[in-house]
């Protein structure tokens, strides 16, 4: 059984003490895949296949609460009521590296649409740059999961949250395999009510901003573009 513990930080900060919550995953085939996304000698192959695995075990937690309703069937045998899942979910990629973790979560959530977000970090300022939206003007979705395999300084994902607040999206849940401190206290500031779900809570930021021990550039490493 998938376990999950909410994950406290007090931090002193500033001359504050600030507290920040996660829901990190405790299990350990969770860790035989963050150790393998770790390892700089893991080749582009097993690091997808790990991403991938690590994106279901996060969905399958974070749609824990989904709403459902009964739905009449048909077995083989009998007629009975099923279970489906009320709402639209919709699954928010932060491109480049979030990409790898849509196909492994629409393999469990099949009828979830599909909205790109494209931010990166500017490296010099370490700020979210956002050049590509493909939010629709239409309603927006019951419940957005962000899906993004690192949380580092918290620019991306809290730009994201608010995107989606401005479309409208009253739940939103931020799954990330890796989260540094700094970047989980940043969401929790910003916005309170989203929930985020993490592999792991790692140390801290280097002085690049880069989460440490962390796993390097994500998106290098699932795009086999380290040159």
């Amino acid at each position: 059984m998938i376990l999950a513990k909410k994950f406290c930080i007090s931090e002193l900060l500033f001359g504050s003490v600030v507290m920040s919550k996660a829901r990190v995953l405790d299990h350990p085939l969770v860790d035989c895949h963050l150790t393998n996304l770790r390892k700089k000698q893991t080749p582009p192959s097993a690091f997808r296949h790990s991403v991938a695995e690590l994106s279901k075990i996060l969905a399958y937690f974070a749609s824990a609460d989904f709403p459902t309703a009964a739905s009449a069937i048909e077995t083989p045998i009998q007629g009975m009521q099923g279970t489906a899942i009320l709402g639209r979910v919709g699954l928010i990629p932060i491109m480049r590296a979030g990409i790898s973790m849509v196909e492994p979560v629409l393999g469990l959530i099949p009828e979830a649409e599909v909205w790109h977000l494209g931010l990166y970090r500017d490296e010099q300022t370490a700020l979210p740059v956002h050049y590509y939206s493909k939010l629709p003007d239409s309603a927006p979705v019951d419940v957005a999961l962000i899906l993004d395999p690192m949380l580092a300084t918290g620019g991306s994902a809290t730009l994201a949250c608010e995107q989606m607040r401005d479309w409208g999206v009253s739940k939103i849940k931020l799954l990330s395999i890796i989260a540094a401190p700094e970047g989980i206290q940043k969401v929790n500031s910003e916005f309170p009510d989203v929930e985020i779900h993490a592999c792991v809570v790692d140390e801290k930021l280097n002085e690049d901003n880069f989460i440490v021990p962390g796993l390097g550039d994500a998106g290098d490493r699932i795009f086999n573009t380290l040159h």
